[in-house]
C-alpha cells in the first residue's frame, strides 16, 4: 500500500490514537505521542499540513518497530480500505 499523500500531523496523531497512542505534551508545532503497549514507546510529529512524504515514513518505521509488525500490516490497521 502507497503512503497517504495528504495526510496532516493531525490526522496521522488521530489515526495513531486507535493503535494506543496519546499525545502527552505539545511543543510549538510538534506532538509528542507515548503508547505504553508493549513497554513504553515515544514518537514526535509535527503538526504540519501535510506531512512530508519521509517523515511520515520515518515515523510509520518506528511504531511498526516498536509494534514488531510490518510497516504494511500497520498502514491496513490505520487505513482500512
Amino acid at each position: 500500500m502507497r503512503l497517504p499523500r495528504d495526510l496532516t500531523g493531525t490526522e496521522l496523531v488521530q489515526r495513531l490514537g486507535c493503535v494506543g497512542y496519546t499525545v502527552t505534551r505539545q511543543t510549538g508545532s510538534h506532538m509528542r505521542l507515548t503508547c505504553a503497549v508493549q513497554g513504553e514507546h515515544h514518537v514526535t510529529v509535527p503538526r504540519h499540513d501535510p506531512l512530508r512524504l519521509g517523515t511520515l515514513a520515518a515515523i510509520l518505521e518506528a511504531v511498526a518497530a516498536h509494534r514488531g509488525i510490518s510497516r504494511e500490516v500497520l498502514l491496513d490497521l490505520l487505513f482500512e480500505r
